[in-house]
């Protein structure tokens, strides 16, 4: 019985470990919860306010509350709160948004990052300006990002809209 236990504990772990938003291979770059220069626009999306409202929120995996967030449980919380019906993970958050140019970003857009060995594994909601809100990574807090840095810059596969 211990054994059995035991052994399926360790396979929660390493599931949960190899999870999406939960892992990266290389540390991305320390984000701010301070506010950001932004445009005077920023903030005109609903979902861009609630998630603005949740900067400081600890990580954590499957959340999507205000007691913690992974990355595509704030963008669900977010623009629930604000109205929109969005999926409630990343992969399905790509697949139901209306796929946009990245000249074409504007504030309550989102942006879908591959930072794992996966088609998709991270989402972050664009505020203008070349920066965005996510939940980073386990151990961290809602924060902001900015696109020029060269981690997520790399990392930058499609933007989408609702």
């Amino acid at each position: 019985m211990f054994k059995a236990t035991l052994q399926y504990l360790l396979l929660a772990a390493i599931v949960i470990l190899a999870s999406g938003c939960s892992s990266t291979p290389d540390y991305p770059p320390r984000t701010s919860t301070m506010t950001p220069p932004v445009s005077g626009n920023s903030f005109a999306h609903p979902g861009v306010r609630v998630a603005a409202s949740m900067l400081g929120t600890p990580y954590r995996y499957g959340g999507s509350s205000p007691r913690g967030f992974d990355c595509s449980g704030l963008v669900y919380y977010s623009y629930r709160q604000a109205g929109f019906h969005v999926p409630r993970t990343t992969r399905e958050q790509l697949r139901a948004a209306n796929r946009i140019a990245m000249s074409q970003l504007t504030p309550g857009d989102l942006l879908f990052f591959r930072t794992v060995r996966q088609d998709v594994s991270h989402v972050a909601i664009y505020t203008g300006d070349g920066r965005f809100i996510h939940a980073p990574s386990s151990g961290k807090r809602v924060s902001y990002g900015s696109m020029s840095n060269t981690y997520w810059k790399n990392r930058l596969i499609a933007a989408g809209r609702y």
